[in-house]
């Protein structure tokens, strides 16, 4: 009976370690090469553009990511200071709140728990007006009904610093607190005058009311560019090309938030390292638009947030970061 249970846990055992070994593949040193990789919804950008990425990483690399839809940025960032994924992508000025404990994160209190790997494609912040509203400039909002997108989103935190660079708070106009598509019916059915919407450019949304009713891209000028950029350092200068909508004839000067790779701590130099050095050498197999954004002097610029040395390492020896 004693040698029958010797034997039984001598096998459980030898089937924990098989397990852990799957889940965690250890490729000698301690670390891992199985990465959890957090995203958004099944329906979003981040959840298939990560697929694309992970896929190519998967087959030209010893590296295992697997892909996880998520609740997006802010759930990401928990997740990992949980270890539930070791890597997401978020937005870098959700990131930026996360490791400074403001904003979204003021309940939550600061997560150090997570570095950047690099930056990969821009979330535009695109101010939408009505083209009979007379709404040219950011000022002209003052008064009017405004949406600034969901409660508590980052649209919402993205219009609040945008309006303030102007010096116009939420009590100066009418603000609504609506979707993209809804703030896209209200302004087509004249109930709001403009709206706030941080998304990659075209956005569906503002490409089918563009078919229906006229609109404007608000610019951010120069003046009020540099004063944003001072106060939060996540913004970085971004052109809504012409052409981009219906009935928008010249480029829109704006900004925009980075939808940016961050990795926990917990992952080592070395394999950190090979993960950046993986995703941005092979940009050229991705078979994704968001792609073409890809390069590295953007994966460096207006980032807050320390990069992990494995990143910081890969950048410096092709000379992103000097």
């Amino acid at each position: 009976m004693k040698k029958r249970l010797v034997v039984v846990l001598a096998l459980v055992l030898v089937l924990t370690s098989v397990f852990f070994t799957a889940c965690g593949d250890n490729n000698g040193d301690g670390d891992t090469t199985s990465i959890n990789l957090g995203t958004g919804g099944t329906t979003g950008t981040y959840y298939g553009f990560c697929n694309v990425v992970a896929t190519v990483i998967n087959e030209k690399t010893d590296m295992n990511l697997t892909v996880q839809s998520s609740g997006a940025s802010k759930a990401n960032i928990l997740d990992i200071d949980d270890g539930v994924v070791q890597m997401a992508i978020v937005q870098n000025d959700v990131m930026d709140y996360a490791y400074n404990g403001t904003s979204l994160f003021e309940s939550d209190g600061a997560i150090k728990s997570f570095s950047t790997l690099g930056a990969v494609y821009a979330e535009v912040c695109q101010i939408v007006a009505r083209a009979d509203s007379g709404i040219k400039t950011v000022a002209d909002l003052k008064g009017k009904k405004v949406s600034v997108g969901d409660s508590g989103s980052g649209v919402e935190f993205n219009a609040q610093q945008i309006l303030g660079a102007y010096d116009i708070t939420f009590e100066d106009i009418d603000k609504q607190n609506l979707s993209f598509d809804a703030s896209a019916n209200a302004l087509k059915d004249g109930k709001i005058d403009a709206f706030f919407c941080t998304a990659g450019a075209p956005t569906v949304a503002i490409t089918d009311l563009s078919t229906t009713t006229g609109i404007v891209l608000v610019e951010i000028d120069a003046e009020h560019l540099q004063k944003l950029q001072k106060d939060y350092g996540f913004y970085a200068a971004y052109t809504v090309p012409a052409g981009t909508y219906n009935g928008i004839d010249k480029d829109a000067t704006t900004v925009a938030v980075k939808a940016t790779f961050i990795v926990s701590n917990d992952l080592s130099e070395d394999t950190v390292y090979n993960l950046t050095k993986a995703i941005y050498e092979n940009v050229d197999n991705y078979s994704h638009d968001k792609a073409k954004e890809m390069n590295l002097e953007y994966a460096v610029s207006s980032i807050s947030v320390p990069f992990h040395p494995g990143a910081e390492k890969y950048f410096k020896e092709v000379g992103a970061i000097k």
